[in-house]
């Protein structure tokens, strides 16, 4: 029996926007697609559930467009998106999907970008607005952007929204909407407040769920390294050396990883640049040009900065850090092998990481199979294959003639033309070697082995009769304090915003806060690296610096807070046995008279002592 393919023109969509997806080269819609497009043609609320790279962009801009009237010059369409780079995507695609419309007009609004340009785009008439919730809530606050005609809102990647603490501003926009809309809510997983959300803001919602990132991403090859017996620097040059890829993304986990990782590429011969939060918004863009015209082949680049980017010339994805949560994974491995196209991705793993790659095996249910570093011998394979290459597209050129009777004359008959090839060989070679030494032996171990060898041993981090798990988070936590507390006028959101923006880390992988009067205590994944708790030692809440300390199990800090923290034991117990020594002295209780200055100042003479020892 054959099964029959449905395609674009089976969804009822009009002749401009057939047109101009076939155009794109789509003929057949994805299954979001599927779902989607016609629940919102006809006027229903929609709920989709899908992961990124699924193609829910064109499951709501196609269905939505089709529907906007070219005359009537206001917002009718509104899309609200996590980061700026998104918003761009979303716009983009928009514009291509109705180039073949006359009279549709885009804006775009984020912040990092002029008023003048957004308020241009406004004054044109725009139908459709896409942008963050924090500048389109500063346009509705301004008097620059009137919701009040509108017939369609899209939130995509709603999760990523709460996420980032846009949720309040979020609600604050939707309250604003008439009362008449379509709604579109999209994200990839569903926690309470986005739930709350849909019961408050849409109308008896069709949910779309489409499963399993393995089916939306089939041609994505990953593959993870371990980190032994060579450097991750070392490693990256060889595996890029090898890789065969058209343009490539790098992922780290600190925007100063992006410009040392940079740094070692270009030194290299690599055409890389970084692409982090510090960089101004038309830099940003300028380096994703770069990228797409070919001028730029590799892109260094942390998981805020990336989010959102869909650039076709992608084949292959490190991930240099690893995520510290799964879903950021999917994330990555997702900006290639995007619309039916394939891709790579490869992830170094070093041996206090094991936990964090099995959340990612666990989330996609199947295992990432352990690769070797390329050794000496493919190494060469790959120069010489590329020299051989350039050869003999150089023995095609029109001038090689002229550089024949040129050798004639450099050299004398009677020498051996092959010993002259050889020696050019040798010249033309440069800094990347055609003949490499073979390297000394190196203990090779295989995954199975290290995991049995661990089992026999005992992972005691395995055996702890409790983990501590974020918000919604399976994986484990450690407990960290900062030196800031209710006194210096902190709340969680600073911490948060703090700890996301200093360590580019995700929202999400930031478990339990708690404050106190002078410090506060936070909980982290497992296995957070040296120097991220470095940077956050250095990081700034309301101006005042963070000094991060890791606490262990029995809540002691490392270090100088141990120390304090014995001292302060000492106190305590030395206050409790004066307290037994005045009751059992039959005097009138220590702690609603006795006289408690000559028992501070005795605590702060031994203090004193403590200090000088």
């Amino acid at each position: 029996m054959t099964e029959t393919k449905i395609t674009f023109g089976d969804l009822g969509l009009p002749e401009f926007i057939l047109s101009a997806v076939s155009d794109m080269g789509f003929e057949t819609p994805s299954p979001i697609q599927q779902a989607c497009i016609p629940h919102l043609l006809n006027g229903r609320d929609v709920l989709g559930m899908a992961q990124t790279g699924s193609g829910k962009t064109a499951a709501f801009s196609l269905p939505l467009l089709a529907q906007i009237d070219i005359e009537e010059k206001h917002p009718q369409m509104l899309v609200m998106a996590p980061t700026r780079e998104l918003a761009i995507q979303v716009a983009e695609a928009c514009e291509l999907f109705t180039k073949n419309a006359k009279g549709v007009h885009i804006a775009t609004l984020y912040g990092g970008q002029r008023y003048d340009i957004q308020l241009r785009a406004l004054r044109q008439g725009a139908q459709v607005v896409v942008g963050t919730p924090g500048r389109i809530l500063d346009h509705i606050r301004r008097g620059t952007l009137n919701l009040s005609e509108l017939k369609f809102i899209v939130l995509d990647e709603a999760d990523e929204m709460l996420r980032m603490g846009f949720i309040d501003d979020v609600e604050t926009v939707m309250a604003e909407l008439p009362a008449q809309h379509q709604t579109a809510l999209f994200s990839a997983t569903m926690p309470e407040p986005i739930r709350r959300i849909t019961k408050r803001f849409m109308t008896d919602p069709q949910e779309v769920k489409i499963q399993s990132t393995q089916r939306t991403n089939p041609d994505i090859a990953q593959s993870c390294w371990y980190v032994r017996g060579y450097r991750k620097n070392e490693a990256l040059l060889r595996f890029l050396e090898v890789e065969d890829f058209d343009g490539a993304i790098i992922f780290t986990r600190t925007k100063t990883g992006t410009l040392d990782v940079t740094e070692l590429l270009e030194k290299h011969g690599f055409r890389a640049a970084a692409l982090n939060g510090d960089m101004t918004q038309q830099l940003r863009e300028q380096t994703l040009d770069r990228l797409r015209n070919g001028s730029l082949d590799i892109l260094v680049a942390t998981d805020v900065a990336a989010r959102g980017l869909d650039v076709e010339r992608i084949s292959l994805v490190v991930n240099y850090d690893i995520p510290l949560d799964a879903e950021s994974y999917v994330h990555r491995i997702g900006r290639t092998g995007r619309a039916g196209r394939s891709g790579s991705a490869i992830l170094f793993v070093e041996p206090r990481e094991r936990r964090l790659l099995s959340n990612i095996e666990r989330l996609m249910k199947k295992p990432i199979e352990e690769v070797d570093v390329p050794n000496h011998e493919a190494l060469q394979a790959r120069r010489r294959e590329k020299f051989k290459a350039k050869i003999t597209k150089q023995l095609e050129h029109h001038d090689l003639e002229q550089y024949r009777l040129l050798l004639e004359g450099l050299f004398t008959p009677d020498q051996d033309q092959e010993d002259i090839a050889a020696a050019m060989l040798m010249l033309l070679q440069g800094k990347q070697k055609l003949i490499l030494p073979p390297e000394p032996p190196m203990e090779k171990r295989g995954r199975r082995e290290r995991d049995d060898r661990r089992g026999e041993r005992g992972d005691r981090r395995e055996r702890r009769p409790e983990e501590r798990r974020g918000y919604g988070n399976p994986q484990p936590m450690d407990l960290y304090r900062i030196e800031v507390g209710r006194a210096d006028g902190v709340d969680v959101r600073h911490i948060v915003g703090a700890i996301a923006n200093e360590g580019d880390i995700n929202s999400r992988n930031i478990g339990h806060i708690k404050l106190y009067d002078e410090y506060s205590t936070v909980e982290l994944p497992q296995g957070m690296p040296k120097e991220l708790l470095q940077v956050f030692g250095k990081a700034r809440v309301l101006n005042k610096q963070m000094r991060m300390t890791f606490v262990s199990e029995a809540g002691e800090t490392v270090g100088r807070e141990r120390h304090e923290g014995r001292r302060n034991d000492r106190r305590d117990n030395g206050f409790r046995r004066e307290e037994r020594r005045f009751n059992d002295r039959g005097n009138r209780s220590f702690n609603e008279r006795a006289p408690r200055r000559e028992f501070r100042e005795r605590n702060d003479r031994r203090d004193r002592r403590d200090r000088r020892s």
